[in-house]
């Protein structure tokens, strides 16, 4: 077992961290929400015209998780985590030869923007071979979205074009996502391979959890350079041992997040069962990555209140990716569960 990035992975995310930060600097002067990019963005744009989403397909999940932690450490507000794993990702697994074809080149270029109705199940039922009906209160990036990735009652995946479906109306979540309620009226979708589902929504919480390290690893980097920065009583913060102490919890934290979804990532790119590992991660995700977001305010002081300052924005986008990826009971239950069935121990083992 060997998470070490090879080469193609260190160069993406080189890439991509050149790209976030010179994008990041060139609307550095806006004084208006400089971080609500869009996929309208220039920064958009530029992640799909240089091969960075290609590179994340071609350097498999584990390049993808590395991605979106660089995207996570700067709170890039772009659908890139649901692009990959919602459109990118179950396409090219799971589509038909036609599917592919025609909608992989947009996606790669970023000019088709995929997101999913995930981890909601049975809120949609299929009719008429080709039709879907029900309603999904709230899907991440359905605003920016052209498509939708959609389970319906038997976990069959389905891919709606989002001018097709019957109603959207706006949802605002913690952090800017630009969710949407999904209303469907015996709306027309195309139906991917089988047994997408499983490997769709594992595969989801292994990235997303990637996501949370970035957004937990920028929080921290953040409340470092504060502290440091920062004299009380003619001395940094940093050099109080309650300062240090909250800091080394968060740090490893951090590293229980990253290493344990850089497993899954590696198991699922090595074709081993890795159920019982996105789970692990997902857990971590939220469980931890609460207490991460937390301290990274905590430790700003008022400043950390402040709802303009970037440490904050850290903090929204840990408790919605805490909430998006579930309750932390909940996800020990489903562990447990899975753990406990005989057929499922030797991939447990492995």
């Amino acid at each position: 077992m060997d998470f070490t990035p090879n080469e193609d992975q260190l160069a993406l995310v080189e890439l991509a961290a050149r790209i976030l930060d010179e994008k990041a600097d060139d609307k550095a002067d806006d004084k208006a929400d400089s971080k609500a990019d869009g996929t309208g963005s220039e920064l958009w744009k530029a992640l799909g015209t240089s091969g960075v989403l290609e590179g994340a397909t071609e350097t498999g999940l584990l390049g993808t998780c590395l991605l979106l932690e660089e995207a996570g450490k700067r709170t890039a507000g772009i659908p890139l985590a649901a692009t990959c794993l919602y459109g990118i990702g179950p396409v090219s697994r799971h589509g038909t030869t036609g599917l592919r074809a025609q909608l992989l080149p947009a996606l790669l270029a970023g000019t088709a923007v995929a997101t999913g109705a995930f981890p909601q199940r049975g809120r949609v039922r299929s009719h008429g071979g080709d039709r879907l009906t029900g309603t999904l209160p709230l899907v991440p990036w359905l605003r920016d979205a052209s498509h939708v990735l959609i389970p319906d009652t038997d976990q069959q995946l389905w891919l709606l074009r989002v001018e097709d479906a019957t109603l959207i109306e706006p949802v605002e979540t913690t952090a800017p996502w630009d969710a949407g309620r999904l209303t469907l009226a015996a709306a027309p979708a195309v139906a991917l391979g089988p047994g997408g589902y499983d490997d769709t929504l594992a595969r989801a919480r292994t990235g997303f959890a990637a996501l949370q390290a970035g957004v937990c690893a920028g929080s921290l980097a953040l409340a470092v350079a504060y502290t440091g920065d920062r004299e009380q009583f003619g001395r940094p913060l940093s050099t109080n041992q309650g300062v240090q102490l909250r800091a080394a919890d968060a740090y490893m934290d951090i590293e229980s997040i990253r290493v344990t979804a850089h497993e899954a990532a590696w198991r699922h790119d090595q074709g081993l069962p890795a159920d019982t590992h996105s789970l692990t991660a997902a857990w971590w995700a939220a469980e931890a990555g609460r207490r991460v977001v937390h301290t990274g305010q905590h430790l700003h002081g008022g400043v950390g209140a402040d709802v303009t300052s970037e440490v904050h924005r850290h903090f929204l986008w840990g408790r919605q990716l805490d909430a998006y990826l579930g309750s932390p009971a909940e996800l020990l239950a489903e562990l447990g569960s899975l753990l406990a069935q005989p057929e499922k121990e030797g991939r447990a083992a492995g």
